[in-house]
């Protein structure tokens, strides 16, 4: 039986199956969508509702990163894609986030409250704002870069690897960075963390103004002028960070 169409999928390219091993992929899946369920679920009961939305924010973060990639990257996708395993550093700043969220609800329960004043209200709004948007940023700049987007640090030019200069690129040269950091700054004035806020602030601009750096060296080395142009033209959108 001929085919004069032969089926697109034919033709398409899968990641290698040995570095996506399934029970770990549905696994990390399924923990992550309990998550999600159960504090969308206590929502309504919740006191500080803001903390639900906090894991409920995580929670998405986390699967988008592998589901993204999977989708638009599926060639660099595996098992370490939900970024679970960001390093010793981000799992300890979000360890101590709920836990100083959870001390001070105890010591100044009416402080976690959204109705507390017009500061914890303005926090709130700016917070859940700033992780709206630092998401829909990134995911963008995932879907955007394609297979030129990676994870890691590239120190070797890819066939596969172009400079993309349109759509969310052409306003900040770095947009998942952009959203992460912006993501990550939401989170805290979400849960009202005065002294993570300023942790995650400092630890994560010195963060993204070293990897960008250093990134940065390997792009002008990869395209050259062209991108040398494009650094002057485009800016990061992270204060300071040139």
């Amino acid at each position: 039986m001929s085919q004069d169409h032969p089926d697109v999928d034919d033709e398409r390219e899968y990641p290698d199956i040995k570095r996506n091993s399934l029970h770990e992929v549905t696994k990390t899946s399924y923990t992550l969508g309990i998550m999600l369920g159960v504090f969308v679920g206590l929502l309504p009961q919740a006191r500080f509702k803001n903390f639900n939305l906090y894991i409920i924010a995580l929670s998405l973060f986390h699967f988008l990163e592998y589901y993204i990639t999977a989708k638009y990257n599926p060639l660099k996708v595996h098992s370490e894609s939900f970024l679970l395993n960001n390093g010793k550093s981000y799992m300890a700043a979000h360890s101590f986030a709920i836990l100083e969220c959870l001390i001070e609800s105890v010591l100044c329960p009416n402080v976690k409250t959204f109705s507390y004043s017009r500061i914890t209200k303005a926090c709130t709004i700016i917070g859940w704002l700033l992780i709206i948007l630092g998401q829909y940023t990134r995911t963008v700049a995932m879907h955007t870069a394609g297979r030129s987007f990676s994870h890691i640090v590239k120190t070797k030019k890819e066939t596969d690897h172009v400079l993309v200069k349109t759509g969310i690129y052409s306003w900040s040269r770095h947009p998942s960075y952009f959203g992460f950091f912006w993501w990550a700054i939401g989170t805290q004035l979400l849960l009202l963390n005065p002294i993570s806020l300023l942790i995650f602030i400092t630890v994560l601009w010195k963060f993204f103004k070293d990897r960008i750096c250093l990134e940065e060296r390997y792009l002008i080395e990869f395209f050259g002028t062209d991108y040398a142009d494009y650094k002057t033209e485009v800016s990061v959108g992270i204060p300071f960070v040139s």
